[in-house]
């Protein structure tokens, strides 16, 4: 029984630490996306109106 808690007890502390992980690389990823956007957005901006203006 006490193998059995021990096992049971591991599989939860990797659920967790697998979820954190999770979560930080979701964090990381919306960080990267957030800066590309603020980063490029003007020039995009600049691209769409001359194919906007061109059409």
């Amino acid at each position: 029984m006490r193998n059995y808690l021990i096992k049971l007890h591991a599989r939860v502390a990797e659920r967790g630490a697998t979820a954190v992980e999770y979560g930080l690389m979701v964090a990381l990823i919306a960080i990267v996306i957030v800066v590309a956007v603020a980063l490029l957005g003007g020039s995009l901006s600049g691209v769409f109106d001359k194919v906007a203006g061109s059409v």
